[in-house]
């Protein structure tokens, strides 16, 4: 069985940090592409960063480039996604995903079955 749970999330000032976690479990990350998306209140779920398993690529949204950085730590089974320099704008609640899916870019909420419960990020301005 797939499992992910996700945590580090919690509120921040605005230019401040949050390691965000996700423990997996019932897969290899050499199978399965892994990417973390977020929602914020009323608006859609959104693909913030990604790798692709088939080649190890990584993707970032435009608004977190230069200051988000996603890895893996294949020991621990866990990803993480380093969040710096944080702004109001990232306020959400912050998920990751995964899948067999091949990834050509950020890829969309329906390319993956497997979610985890979410961890909330609030950043005060």
């Amino acid at each position: 069985e797939v499992q992910l749970v996700e945590s580090g999330g919690g509120l921040v000032q605005a230019g401040g940090s949050l390691n965000l976690s996700c423990t997996v479990s019932g897969f290899t990350f050499d199978d399965y592409s892994i990417a973390w998306f977020r929602q914020a209140p009323g608006k859609k779920r959104q693909g913030v960063s990604c790798i692709n398993s088939y080649d190890g690529s990584i993707y970032y949204a435009e608004s977190v480039k230069g200051r988000f950085t996603i890895s893996i730590d294949n020991a621990k089974n866990t990803v993480y996604l380093q969040m710096n320099s944080l702004k109001p704008e990232d306020t959400a609640v912050y998920y990751c995903a995964a899948d067999r899916v091949f990834l050509k870019n950020l890829g969309y909420a329906a390319d993956f079955n497997s979610w985890g419960q979410g961890t909330q990020v609030t950043v005060s301005s």
